[in-house]
Parts: structure tokens; sequence; C-alpha cells
């Protein structure tokens, strides 16, 4: 039998430290700290969580994106003296390039993380990616500056995690197709009829994960599973028509891969992303497990899979349909979801109004293939003006039908 590689302590920035993802991370790394260690924390906003953050974990540098509340942490004192505080776009991606860490791990909502990913990339880092819409906006840029830095780009996703996990080390060539799971939401047993009444509070209460706000909607439209479908075209180099979703409600098989000959590979594990995190901040080794308990197999276990209903989730159709078209369909996708679901958690659009935001827009812009990061850039902003002007007329239009 082969050793197995020998571990050498690992020094991680983590970018969204006071997320969902960013506090599953904090759960390994309090585990692991022999063999982890934190060295820089950024979040958007919330400086008191990130002050207690760098007490727990004795880190010294510390990015905070909004201006209003970098200057108010400046202002505040709760951080020790010793503490370099990094403000906005460039603090981020300061962090994402100090010679300190060899992991960076990408937990930012959104698209914000953008510039300091790839500048991590240019800096020879390894990637443990939890922000999947990066890949949507950008994948081919991504993905082709993280093959010339010859560094691993993880995937934290849980799904994602779970196929890497299935096809490391196995030619593509092998690969039929690969079969996301969602849990499908909030409103996987509501009534069609009711959704038209749903609420902000309603769509947070997910059934399986902790997760934020953003996350939680697009996990009850769907979206999330379309978004994640786009993101494993890019990771894994698969073509539109091998990647699908099917519901499974207990979220404890996370993907299946079908291989050429008919076979099916899968992993399975509780939900909880200290899995998949841990995972990759080990990568290639295997770790003790992390802070949740395993399945417990003493215990009838069913594994129940049923097709996607597009009809009750167009956003995975639209997300589908955005794939398939390819070019600039897929940025567009994102950011009217962004937009939308901004909106909904706002109260100033209903919940059916998600879908319809981002058919319009959609359909209101070229999917022409972005041949410059710069260029992909600007189709996101228009793609958010015309989703945001888009607000008015999808309120008067469920007000009156």
């Amino acid at each position: 039998m082969c050793s197995p590689p020998k571990f050498l302590k690992r020094r991680i920035a983590l970018l969204g430290a006071t997320g969902s993802i960013g506090e599953s991370a904090l759960r390994v790394l309090a585990v692991h700290q022999d063999q982890l260690e934190l060295v820089s924390i950024a979040a958007q906003y919330n400086h008191r969580r990130l002050a207690e953050i760098a007490r727990a974990f004795r880190v010294r540098h510390v990015g905070i994106f909004d201006n209003a509340a970098f200057n108010e942490a400046k202002a505040g004192g709760q951080f020790a003296p010793d503490i370099r505080l990094y403000g906005g776009l460039a603090g981020l991606t300061e962090l994402a390039t100090m010679p300190e860490a060899d992991v960076v791990l990408v937990a930012v909502a959104g698209t914000t993380a953008l510039k300091p990913t790839l500048a991590a990339i240019a800096a020879q880092k390894t990637i443990a990616l939890a922000s999947k819409e990066i890949l949507v906006l950008a994948g081919k840029f991504v993905m082709a500056a993280a093959r010339a830095s010859g560094k691993p780009l993880l995937p934290i996703d849980s799904e994602h995690n779970a196929i890497f996990q299935c096809l490391e080390r196995r030619p593509t060539a092998e690969v039929s197709r690969v079969v996301l799971t969602a849990s499908g939401g909030a409103f996987c047993n509501w009534p069609l009829k009711k959704l038209a009444q749903a609420k902000p509070a309603d769509a947070l209460k997910h059934p399986n994960w902790s997760m934020g706000p953003k996350i939680t909607v697009d996990s009850a439209t769907l979206a999330n599973k379309g978004l994640e479908l786009i993101e494993a075209q890019w990771l894994f180099g698969l073509r539109a028509e091998q990647c699908e979703a099917v519901l499974h409600a207990k979220s404890i098989v996370h993907c299946l891969v079908e291989l050429t000959d008919g076979s099916f590979l899968t992993q399975l594990c509780p939900p909880s992303m200290t899995f998949p995190i841990q995972h990759a901040l080990f990568h290639p080794v295997r770790a003790s497990r992390p802070t949740e308990a395993g399945l417990d197999l003493s215990r009838a276990l069913t594994l129940d899979f049923k097709p996607a209903d597009e009809t009750r989730f167009p956003c995975l159709r639209l997300a589908k349909q955005a794939m398939r078209t390819g070019g600039a369909a897929p940025a567009i996708f994102n950011a009217a979801n962004e937009i939308a679901v901004a909106a909904f958690l706002g109260g100033r659009i209903p919940f059916l109004a998600i879908s319809e935001i981002i058919a319009h827009t959609l359909g209101s812009l070229s999917s022409c293939d972005p041949t410059t990061l710069q260029e992909a850039l600007a189709i996101d902003t228009e793609a958010r003006r015309l989703a945001s002007q888009f607000f008015v007329w999808t309120t008067i239009y469920f007000i009156f039908w």
C-alpha cells in the first residue's frame, strides 16, 4: 500500500468569515488548530463578530469590505493595537495575496470576491471556493487562470465537493453525466397556488441546511441548483447536457456520477458544510471527523429521489436554458437573480416575481460570449440595471393579474 501524503501545517485566509460558510469553517479550524492556522479574516460589515474571531484565533489581519463599517471599526477600539485593518475591495485583494496564507477560502456571497480570487490565483494560492457566482460570471477566465497557476481550485459547495471526490484522478471521458441533488427548499411541499403568498420569513425556513438569506431563497426557487449546474460545467469540463439535478429531500446524497458503463458513484454525508470544508482544507489528506457526527447506519436510512418539476421551479428551467445558451447568458441569469432575491427579501416584490425578472432580463440582453473579463463585468452591470428597472412592472403585473 502507498503511504499517505505528508501533511504540513496550512495557513488559511478566510474571506467571508461571518457568514454561514465562514462559521462552519471556523468550527473546522477550531478542531484542527494544530494543523490549520487562521492568518486573516474578512467580512462585508460585521466588524464586531470579526473582532471576536480575531481574539479567539489570534488573527492579526482583518478585512472589512463596507466603507462605513470599516471606519466604524477603526474608531470603535474593539480590535487590539497589533491588528491591522484592511478596507474595501483593495483590502480583500491584499488579504487574498498576502505571503502568510497558503489557502484562500472564498466564502463571500455573490461576485464581490471575483477580483480577489483572481489575484490569489495569480499569487499561486490554493483556492477553496464556496462562491459559485464567481464561476457563473467569469468561469472561463477563472478556470484558465487556475490551470495556468498549476495550483488546485477546490470546490466547497457540498455537491461539487462530492463530485470532486467521486471524479478525482478519473478521466473526463469516463463520465456520462453528473447529477446534483436538491432538497427543494422551504416550499418543496407547498401547494403551487400558495406560492403567490410566500413571504421572506417563509422562504428562510430551510428544512435541512443553515445558510445565509440569499442562498436560502435560492434554494426555495431552485435558482441555487441552476447556478450549481453551471458551476459544475466549469469545474469539471462538462457539456451542458451532462449536468442534471434531482430532488432529494434528506440532503444526505450530495451527487450522483454516472460513468460511461452505466455504473453510478455517489458521496454521502450529513447535511453540514463542515464535511466539504474540511475535505478541501486538508486535501489530499483525510483528517479525523469534524465536529458533527457521521451517518448512523444502525437506523433505517432511505434515499429517495424524484425529478424537479420545472413548472414549479421556473428558475431552474431558466438556469438550464442559460447554461445551454452559454456565452453571457449564465452571467445575466446570476445578476438578475441577485437583484430579484434582494428585492424579495426587502419586501419590494412577491416571490413569484423572481423568475419573471430573470426571464425578462435574459430576454433583453445579448448572450454573446465576452472575450475579456472587463466585458463580462460590463454585462453583469447592465443585467443588474435592467433587472432593477423591471421591479415596478413586475409588481404591477402581479397586483392586477
